[in-house]
Order: C-alpha cells, then structure tokens, then sequence
C-alpha cells in the first residue's frame, strides 16, 4: 500500500503559488514569486532533507514539473567541477533517479528521465499505484493535481511549512472542492524565521459538538430562526 503524501510550502492566507522565485508561476498577474527564500534556514533544511531520506516517488502536475524539468536535471552533481553546489546535487541525483508520475494532456513531452504519465483519468491511476507495493508517493508544489485528490480523499498525510505572512491572492492549497476530513497531528516545530513546520495524518471523519446551553434562552431559539 502506498500513501500520497502533500508538501507544501504554505502563507497564513493559504496561497501556495510561486514559493521559490518570481518566473516559477507568474500566473493570474501573481508578483509575489519567492516569499520563502528570505526565511531559509538550518531547521527548514533539515526538515526537507529528512523527507528525502525515506523512499518516495514523485507525483507532479504539469506546470510543477516543468519548473522541476527545467531545473534539476541541470544542476551539476560532479563534485570537480566548478558550479557544484553540496547542498543541490544530492536532491538532483534523487529527483533524477525517482520515478515522477505526471498529470498532463501531453504525454509525448515528458522529456525528463523516469517519467510516466498518469493516464486520462488520474484518480483511476491514483487509486490503482495506492494499492500497490512500492515507495510513497510525493507531491510538491502542484496545486491544481491536489484538488481532485482533496475532492476523491487519495491524500494520506501532508507536511506544511506554514509562512508568517500573508499574500493576499494566488493559488490556494485547500479551494472549494475539498472533502471534509480530519487530520491528526504528529509532529511540528518552529524555524528560528518563524517557520511553523507540522506533519499532518489523514485521521477519519470530522466529529461535531456544540457549546450551546442544554436548553436554548429564547433570544437563541429567536436567532436560529432567522438562521435557518
């Protein structure tokens, strides 16, 4: 059995557009591209690179994997040559090497090595890979894939870096077509930046209470009224 596993860098508004530059997603006029790159820090690091120790593949939409197709399999990973970057090549050697499973209308332009498209119906495909035998899968950034697996509930667990700012407008991580569902918390800490970091495990259905007073006053009994 194989969990699908979201990991989103997130603002307090929701907006999960563009977390990493201004040309990542430019689009609906969004001028905010690389809110998180000033809050970079070791915790944050660690955090990302205890994600990438445990087997994944990678599930992307389309317009995610092109930034990622344009970007990592660039990145130099010979440590003699003169643009090596420690910190970047062991994430280029993995992204490379995983398999990336790909939601997009054009299969014959998935360039990037190990790619797969995932079919016509992508939660058909979804739920097929979930009951197979094999590493997690991982989705960053693609935030238009993960509305239909929010609406069909195929996500398992989702690991946010929640942003103390706020955007105003852009893509949302949670829009209209999510599912109700509940979610237990597992672990969570706070970058020395004000990161909050928490991981987050799919937990059944919500459960519902009330604090009214047993016997409703009759000014509560008026407002339920106008209400309903």
């Amino acid at each position: 059995m194989r969990n699908i596993t979201v990991s989103a860098f997130i603002s307090l508004d929701g907006v999960v557009q563009a977390p990493g530059g201004p040309h990542e997603d430019p689009s609906g006029n969004f001028d905010h591209g690389g809110w998180t790159t000033c809050y970079a820090d070791e915790v944050i690091g660690a955090a990302i690179d205890e994600s990438f120790a445990k087997p994944f593949d990678l599930l992307l939409g389309r317009t995610t994997y092109d930034i990622f197709a344009a970007h990592w399999p660039y990145v130099e990973t010979d440590p003699s040559a003169e643009d090596f970057s420690e910190q970047d090549a062991p994430i280029a050697e993995l992204f490379n090497r995983v398999t990336k499973y790909v939601a997009t209308h054009s299969p014959d332009t998935l360039s990037w090595q190990n790619s797969q498209w995932l079919g016509e119906d992508v939660v058909a495909t979804l739920r097929g890979l979930k009951k197979e035998e094999g590493p997690d899968l991982w989705i960053w950034g693609s935030s238009r894939l993960i509305q239909p697996l929010l609406e069909a509930d195929l996500i398992d667990e989702f690991q946010l870096l929640f942003y103390p700012l706020v955007l105003g407008k852009g893509k949302r991580l949670f829009d209209s077509g999510t599912m109700p569902a509940a979610f237990k918390l597992m672990k969570s800490t706070t970058s020395p930046n004000g990161v909050l970091i928490a991981t987050y495990k799919r937990a059944g259905e919500i459960q519902t209470g009330s604090f009214a007073l047993e016997q409703p006053s009759e000014a509560e009994l008026e407002r339920r009224k106008k209400c309903s």
